[in-house]
């Protein structure tokens, strides 16, 4: 896998140390948190509504829009690339979890 993900948060790490006028993203960090959280879930919506359409290169569209709004908001609260990264690696380890990820899935 290529280090798309990586050069997406060090620009946007960059953006906040460095704002740039007419960013878009300085933008979504000067409005702050309640801006980016409003974003992340408008593009989820919008994701799961493309999904439902079938329509595959918009939802690849609207996946990626999810994903810069999610490392966005990743950066503003200090959260490292590397810590989800780490989460998703211990997690696709898990083998025989059915049952429990059904149950907690209830239970959120």
């Amino acid at each position: 896998m290529n280090d798309t993900l990586a050069k997406l948060y060090a620009v946007v790490q960059d953006r906040k140390a460095n704002p740039r006028e007419g960013s878009y993203t300085c933008y979504l960090f000067d409005k702050g948190l309640d801006k980016i959280l409003k974003k992340v879930g408008e593009e989820c919506s919008e994701t799961i509504i493309a999904a439902k359409n079938g329509v595959q290169a918009d939802t690849v569209g609207e996946i990626s829009d999810l994903i810069y709004h999610l490392t966005v908001m990743m950066v503003q609260e200090n959260i490292p690339l590397e810590a989800v990264m780490e989460e998703l690696d211990r997690r696709s380890q898990k083998i025989g979890n059915l049952k429990q990820f059904h149950q907690s899935d209830h239970n959120t």
